[in-house]
């Protein structure tokens, strides 16, 4: 039965892999709290993919005092070898006594198998302790586990009357400056910023992150990505000449294409097309499988829209302006064939909160 410390404990775990956010990708946040006669005697997160998991920290930090313990982490140990060995070993070899876990690891080379292997080493084993409060840490690597694709993370700035920018274009700036640093947090979380040439040949954006409270050298470059299905991306577009890589989905010939970028930082890839626009399914499936969890989209009506439409938008983050900008001005989503109240889309808002003068709207999209 799970205890108050149980979930106090837990809750101190998640905080700890909250550090990770910006940094562990292609990896899941964990943190990781050791426990010995209600003390802490250990604890550590994952800080970055390749470097040593959340337990070998915590384990690190305890030493010999890890012996009969009690490990709360906010993922099932793993118990294969990857870019590190298994943490159940090392868990074992410690002597840890009990290991609380808030979720079952999704990689089906552990689900399961990790706890198990624990339990056949005499170790009492607990799960589901705060397991809702780790899956909002790791939604993509969730997601892109059980489907191959990952999460995506649309986001977009509205005036009070649901309107993005004026009738001729100008948008510059809908919101605030809070609200523009928030964003900024949110495409550092993520492994790829998605969006459509459109966008890029109206805004020129740099779909880069930049971090007031941060070095930009420690900062890590989400991937950029760009659908461009007739292949109009400019050499003089300001995201080709930025730190971080490039990838460009079209719908026509990609050596060719490549040849024409002529840069290393620069990937181009075909994709098939269907009705007229690349298949976004395709597209999303090739960045899970270029081990891309969280997907930050930031694009205009049409390809919103479209993803919306198509099933494949998670969440939306909308900020609201406390402003009108009037009915000759652009909507929020271009989303076609909408006629009756049956076919509307069902949101579930997950929080709303001020970003300085602005409101930020968070909410999943019902599937």
């Amino acid at each position: 039965m799970n205890t108050a410390d149980d979930h106090r404990l837990m809750a101190r775990a998640l905080r700890l892999a909250a550090h990770g956010l910006y940094t562990t990708d292609p990896n899941p946040r964990v943190g990781c709290v050791l426990v010995k006669d209600g003390r802490i005697a250990g604890e550590g997160w994952h800080q970055f993919a390749g470097g040593p998991h959340a337990e070998i920290n915590a384990l690190a930090q305890a030493g010999c005092k890890a012996a009969g313990s009690t490990a709360y982490v906010t993922l099932e140990p793993c118990c294969h070898q990857g870019r590190t060995p298994p943490c159940t070993q090392a868990l074992i070899k410690a002597g840890v006594q009990r290991v609380v876990y808030a979720m079952q690891d999704p990689n089906p080379q552990v689900a399961g198998a990790g706890a198990a292997l624990l339990q056949s080493a005499g170790i009492e084993v607990q799960s589901g302790v705060l397991a809702e409060e780790a899956g909002r840490l790791n939604p993509g690597f969730a997601l892109r586990m059980r489907s191959g694709r990952p999460w995506v993370r649309c986001k977009l700035a509205m005036s009070l009357d649901g309107r993005t920018a004026m009738a001729s274009g100008e948008s510059q700036w809908i919101t605030g400056a809070a609200a523009r640093a928030d964003v900024h947090r949110l495409r550092a979380r993520s492994s790829a910023i998605l969006t459509g040439i459109g966008t890029v040949l109206a805004d020129d954006p740099s779909l880069t992150v930049r971090l007031a409270d941060e070095n930009e050298t420690d900062i890590r470059q989400p991937l950029r990505v760009v659908l461009d299905s007739r292949l109009r991306l400019p050499l003089t577009a300001r995201l080709l000449g930025l730190p971080g890589e490039t990838l460009v989905f079209t719908g026509a010939g990609a050596d060719a294409a490549q040849a024409h970028f002529g840069r290393d930082s620069v990937t181009v890839v075909t994709v098939p097309m269907q009705s007229g626009r690349l298949d976004l399914a395709t597209v999303l499936q090739e960045l899970g499988s270029r081990e891309m969890n969280e997907v930050h989209v930031e694009a205009g009506a049409t390809l919103s829209g479209a993803l919306l439409q198509a099933g494949l938008v998670d969440e939306l983050v909308i900020y609201m302006a406390p402003h009108l900008m009037g009915d000759a001005a652009r909507g929020l989503f271009a989303l076609p064939g909408l006629e009756l109240m049956a076919d509307r889309l069902q949101l579930a808002i997950t929080d709303i909160r001020a970003v300085g003068p602005d409101w930020r709207i968070t909410a999943i999209v019902e599937q």
